[in-house]
């Protein structure tokens, strides 16, 4: 039976000599070898996303499906909004340009790292790329009508719902703005909100992972923080039905289509909300071409510590090696588990047999 050494919780003063080790790391100076590496790595990722991105502008140009719809159908009979509140201008400043801005400014005041910076935009744009894509496909695949179709469509004189079916298509629009008519068949899902919350979702992900919004403390300030890019998000999708450019379901699909996609963007690069460095990026593909970065651990657990680094190395000393603990085989530690989960409150589990107590 295979055997793994007993673990206990890291001490504070480990974790603290822990993340020490760590900032000190990213001060290391980069050599241009491993820099080049690490950009020739990382260029398909930026092709793949642009490409990608490049997608929801090139569905965007098609004409798409048409579905039939009721000249008598009310939801389809509000006036069309010449002036919309959250125009695709202000999409793209509040999706796209305020999360790169507030990425930067939160990476500087946190850990100030180039490859968290790196990671936290490419993983952005990502977000953003597949779901416009996705978006987009949906929407001439579809081809539901908006809430102001028939403003749009401008039916000719006299033009009555089919005798039989009781549903008109196209056809009997008279709309000479092609753009403005096929626009009207694209409620589903919204792009205002899939795109609202690909960007700012993302934006409160990368957020809650540097205030350690799940880290079992319950701070009540943080859960006050960093919801707030989501709270934008649903602001920009409720705009959609004051002006009447989408149905509710529409918005409701479009928003979680696009967080569910800014999680999944940001799962690429980083580690779960729960973790315990959530703040800081999954590391590069390439390794540094340089001796390994490991601490070495002298004296008691109460000892205070004492740093000496190098470019090459740090050290971390105490005044005596700490003694590593007696392994124990997977069949005691369950044994262990349940006889912990049956004895009363405040009894003891017996211990384990080790070594040449086994017989």
């Amino acid at each position: 039976m295979s055997s793994f050494p007993r673990q206990s919780p890291p001490s504070p003063q480990r974790q603290d000599a822990f993340f020490s080790l760590d900032r000190e790391r990213q001060r290391q100076p980069v050599n241009s070898k491993y820099l080049l590496q690490l950009v020739y790595s990382y260029a398909p990722d930026w092709v793949l996303t642009v490409v990608v991105a490049g997608l929801f502008f090139l569905f965007d140009k098609i004409d798409g499906f048409k579905r039939e719809f009721s000249l008598n159908d009310t939801s389809l009979q509000h006036s069309f909004a010449v002036k919309e509140r959250i125009t695709d201008t202000s999409l793209v400043l509040i999706c796209t340009l305020a999360p790169i801005i507030l990425i930067a400014i939160i990476n500087l005041i946190s850990i100030r790292s180039w490859w968290d910076l790196h990671v936290g935009w490419l993983g952005l744009i990502l977000s953003l790329g597949i779901t416009g894509s996705i978006t987009n496909v949906i929407k001439v695949t579809v081809g539901r009508p908006r809430p102001d179709v028939i403003d749009r469509c401008q039916p000719i004189a006299g033009a009555m719902n089919n005798a039989v079916f009781g549903l008109v298509n196209a056809t009997i629009c008279t709309q000479t703005d092609s753009s403005k008519l096929n626009d009207g068949f694209r409620s589903f899902p919204s792009g205002h909100s899939s795109l609202s919350f690909a960007g700012l979702g993302f934006l409160f992900f990368y957020l809650a992972g540097k205030l350690h919004l799940f880290d079992k403390r319950g701070h009540t300030l943080k859960a006050w923080i960093a919801p707030i890019p989501l709270v934008g998000a649903a602001l920009v999708a409720i705009s959609r039905t004051m002006d009447y450019r989408h149905h509710w379901h529409d918005v409701l699909i479009g928003g979680l289509l696009g967080f569910i996609l800014s999680w999944f963007s940001y799962r690429q690069y980083f580690p779960p909300l729960s973790d315990r460095l959530s703040h800081h990026p999954y590391s590069p593909r390439i390794k540094r071409l340089r001796a390994p970065l490991m601490p070495y651990h002298h004296g008691d657990a109460s000892s205070p510590h004492e740093y000496s680094s190098t470019n090459d190395r740090i050290e971390l000393h105490r005044q005596d090696a700490l003694k590593q603990q007696e392994p124990i085989s997977l069949t005691d530690m369950w044994r262990e588990g349940e006889e912990q989960e049956i004895l009363p409150p405040g009894q003891e589990p017996s211990r384990p047999l080790l070594g040449d107590e086994r017989v």
